[in-house]
């Protein structure tokens, strides 16, 4: 089992909370929802249906968001996830066309082998985060947010032309397959039932194609984001609720929707683009300088190098961090301050961890605050609570976390 320290267990800050009377409306998309092959299996089985970067997504099912959230780290949960962009980049040129859009080193993937990278602007900034894998099969498998879908095509569709003018073999196909995420500590006991390889072969990062529950041509792909063990399955439309039904036959097996996706990453400090990363975010300040490949930052060929790299030995005006507090949750929005009472950043994802009973959250402050253990005080709605340290995290829940490198 391959781990990382996450973020939020090695940059928790001390804090406290300040009250606020300021409240955020909520806002309703008007536009029609694109619907994934599970949409009438989720009304089925009791999933609550909300509009989510264009597409109608169950938030939650008959259990409570909390119950799914703890199922999924003691058992394991199924999630759909068929909005993410799935993408075919081929062509003898592939990987040169990648790198030039991304940070990461995509020439020294192994077949089957995949990487957590970015999209960059000229600025530094990140376009978006994205999983990019090396096939066997002879192209790149790229898995890229929802939310960034027009932006990501568009972005890679205009650098194959302008490479494909210039002579160079590469295409582009947008995967219409579903996507299912089985996440959780049997989740890989789970899966084995329902195909002959062995998963004990398939480590973190690495990817297949294999015949799972009787659905033939799936892409099994050893990661997540949740913090745990687990696969995303790649499966043809039409074979997406045959392979949902069988793995829910599987009493291990729990349906879980968006609202545990949610706090399940940000419990694990895993970003979500938008919120905690965003076109004005440079990966050093983002806290994501170890997805820049070594090679990469020596020949400086990425978008954005020029910004970057001198960030890695100089100093960011600020970086994201983590924090933990107990009394009322830290939210989206809310201000930092320092000892003082002036604000020096903000939060920009929050909510009470089911697992540690504290209120877990992110957010960007200026690098002299960001040592693990300073003092800080955040604003939220009617009180003040006295926090606690995210380095109190119990061992025995970080070593089941299964974080990116």
């Amino acid at each position: 089992m391959q781990r990382a320290v996450s973020m939020v267990a090695h940059l928790g800050l001390r804090l406290k909370v300040l009250p606020s009377a300021l409240g955020r409306p909520l806002s309703c998309a008007k536009d029609v929802l694109r619907r994934t092959p599970l949409y009438d299996f989720h009304l089925a089985h009791g999933g609550k249906m909300v509009a989510f970067a264009g597409w109608s997504l169950p938030v939650q099912y008959r259990d409570s968001h909390v119950d799914s959230h703890l199922h999924t780290r003691r058992h394991c949960s199924l999630f759909d996830v068929s909005h993410m962009l799935q993408t075919k980049i081929l062509g003898c040129d592939r990987v040169k066309l990648m790198e030039s859009l991304v940070v990461g080193d995509i020439a020294e993937l192994r077949p089957n082998q995949g990487m957590l990278s970015l999209f960059t602007n000229e600025a530094g900034g990140i376009l978006d985060d994205l999983i990019v894998t090396s096939t066997s099969e002879g192209y790149l498998y790229v898995v890229s947010n929802a939310g960034c879908w027009d932006k990501d095509l568009a972005l890679m569709q205009g650098k194959v032309r302008e490479l494909q003018n210039m002579g160079s073999d590469v295409s582009l196909e947008v995967v219409d397959n579903a996507l299912l995420a089985l996440q959780g500590p049997t989740a890989a006991q789970v899966l084995q039932a329902g195909v002959a390889d062995d998963l004990r072969k398939l480590p973190f990062m690495t990817s297949a194609v294999m015949e799972v529950f009787g659905v033939s041509g799936c892409r099994v792909t050893r990661c997540g984001y949740t913090g745990e063990d687990g696969v995303e399955i790649s499966v043809p439309a039409a074979g997406a609720v045959h392979l949902a039904t069988a793995l829910l036959e599987n009493p291990e097996v729990k349906l879980a929707g968006l609202a545990a996706r949610d706090s399940l990453r940000l419990e694990a400090g895993l970003c979500l683009y938008g919120s905690d990363i965003d076109e004005h975010t440079t990966p050093v300040e983002g806290s994501l300088s170890w997805t820049l490949g070594k090679r990469r930052r020596t020949a400086m060929d990425f978008p954005g190098a020029s910004v970057i790299v001198p960030q890695l030995k100089g100093k960011v005006q600020r970086r994201r961090v983590g924090l933990m507090c107990e009394g009322a949750p830290m939210r989206a929005h809310s201000p930092i301050l320092n000892t003082e009472g002036t604000v020096i950043g903000t939060v920009t994802s929050g909510c009470p961890s089911p697992c540690l009973k504290k209120n877990v959250a992110m957010g960007y402050v200026p690098c002299e605050y960001s040592r693990p253990g300073t003092p800080l005080l955040v604003e939220v709605p009617r009180t003040w609570t006295v926090a606690g340290l995210l380095s109190d995290l119990l061992p025995s829940l970080l070593d089941r976390f299964i974080f990116l490198p």
